[in-house]
């Protein structure tokens, strides 16, 4: 890890901190951090849902032997 100085608004630390139910800052910058990574990758999956891209979900030959 490494240090940064950078200008945080407050107001927001202190309710994403209330949000996350994080004890400090960096407990709080962290969790931040880690959420906005984990909603890209759930962004991305409900595209590749909505989308069928990649996936074989709407095959029926696919399909019919998952449910053995």
């Amino acid at each position: 890890m490494t240090k940064k100085l950078i200008d945080i608004d407050e107001a927001q630390l202190a309710r994403a901190g209330e949000v996350l139910g994080a004890a400090t800052m960096k407990e709080t910058v962290n969790q931040a951090l880690t959420e906005v990574i984990a909603l890209a990758q759930r962004r991305d999956h409900v595209r590749r849902l909505t989308t069928m891209n990649g996936l074989d979900l709407d095959d029926d030959a696919v399909m019919s032997d998952a449910w053995r």
